[in-house]
């Protein structure tokens, strides 16, 4: 009987300490944080980040990520909703245009600097950071930067004997031997075009089309120089008119050159190059006396911000930063959003062989060349490229002079954009 109730009184020890063991446990595990993180994508990016999102997640288990995601124009629409009402997500990926709409005055998003303990910022050159800053407050940290570039179909171009353009006049000098065939040495979108078209008036001009307060600096010959070689290059059959544009003729090399951004190289060209056609970023062209870049802007391709709203900036923090910095993110991303421009996250992806290709090249040729401008967001308002197509249309079908042309483009921008003096 004694030796029965001391086994009863042991075990009775054992459960309070087994309790009040797994009581201390518990009050020692951290409430779980969620935040929410958003972004725009194809499904292969969609799929990448779930992934990364998951190894997050796994090293950090008191942090639970919601994730939010679409195409662009769903994205674009229900951000400007979530921005106005502030309800956006603590992370999210932000097109540069929207620091001016949302923090003119670096209020809009979290000052990424107060966050430094976090962030590490020091994978960042002040010339990459200064296009997250808004009144001297770090806004966002781009992911990669962005230029117009010009891809060459080199297989192309080889079968007619012609050597890569470098020059303005190389491409009409194309023309004249890919005509007889339908080919065209050059095509784009009409952003891409008009960008292009900038370039070349820039380089005649020597001024830039905005200046400094993002005011309109071209005059009417500037842009009569613009409707002109547009016109010219349509009727020389260098481009396609824009409007007739289609993507499908880069595949069937109609198309034997293109101008597109540096983040969309594989987007136009992965298929095309599998099947063994040799594509190359040919070096940006100029006039005789000017200097390789001259003329043409660079953008942050997107960034990543963090909500001025956000509960929980700590965790948010962390989460960019392992979003920017880290070897296991940089993995599975790669070079899809661009290259990336974090030191730690390009060296890794140095180091397993994934820095290579197209758009590799072509983000090698945009810092090479220290003449590219920093872009103003306002040169991408779509009344600005489509009011130029649109204008160069009525010469091509003879309802306007180049002069009249000229004169009623300037007077439909006057509606839409500030003029220098």
């Amino acid at each position: 009987m004694i030796k029965r109730l001391a086994a009863l009184l042991m075990a009775g020890i054992m459960l309070c300490l087994c309790s009040c063991g797994g009581e201390e446990v518990i009050s020692k595990q951290k409430p779980q944080v969620e935040i929410k993180l958003s972004w725009w994508g194809n499904d292969v990016r969609n799929e990448y980040t779930l992934e990364a999102v998951r190894r997050f997640e796994e090293l950090h288990p008191d942090i639970k990520v919601k994730c939010s995601y679409s195409e662009w124009s769903g994205y674009e629409a229900r951000s400007r909703v979530q921005m106005v009402s502030g309800t956006e997500a603590d992370v999210m990926q932000i097109n540069v245009g929207w620091l001016s709409e949302y923090s003119p005055d670096g209020q809009g998003y979290y000052d990424l600097e107060t966050l430094a303990d976090t962030v590490d910022l020091s994978n960042f050159s002040e010339r990459v950071l200064k296009y997250g800053r808004r009144s001297g407050v770090l806004n966002a940290i781009p992911i990669a930067m962005n230029a117009e570039t010009v891809y060459i179909n080199k297989s192309v171009y080889d079968k007619y004997g012609l050597d890569i353009p470098t020059e303005w006049d190389d491409f009409y000098a194309a023309a004249e031997v890919m005509k007889k065939d339908g080919i065209y040495p050059l095509s784009g979108a009409e952003k891409s075009i008009f960008l292009f078209l900038t370039a070349f008036a820039e380089q005649r001009s020597g001024k830039h089309i905005f200046n400094e307060n993002s005011e309109l600096n071209f005059d009417k010959e500037d842009f009569r120089l613009m409707i002109e070689e547009y016109c010219r290059m349509v009727n020389e059959q260098v481009i396609p008119k824009v409007e007739d544009y289609q993507r499908f003729n880069i595949d069937n090399q109609v198309y034997a050159g293109t101008v597109a951004w540096v983040s969309d190289a594989m987007n136009y060209y992965k298929s095309i190059i599998d099947s063994g056609v040799e594509i190359v970023a040919a070096p940006y062209p100029v006039l005789e006396g000017k200097e390789s870049g001259e003329g043409w802007y660079e953008k942050p391709a997107t960034l990543y911000a963090i909500s001025k709203n956000t509960e929980h900036p700590k965790e948010a923090a962390m989460l960019l930063d392992f979003m920017l910095n880290s070897a296991e993110w940089a993995e599975l991303q790669g070079i899809e959003k661009g290259i990336p421009i974090s030191r730690s996250a390009r060296d890794y992806l140095g180091s397993i062989g994934k820095l290579s290709g197209l758009q590799y090249d072509a983000s090698l040729l945009m810092e090479a060349n220290p003449e590219i401008s920093e872009m103003d967001p306002t040169i991408e308002t779509a009344d600005l490229y489509n009011g130029f197509i649109d204008i160069c249309d009525l010469v091509l079908y003879d309802k306007a002079t180049l002069d009249e042309a000229a004169e009623q483009l300037i007077e439909q921008y006057k509606a839409d954009f500030a003029f220098a003096n």
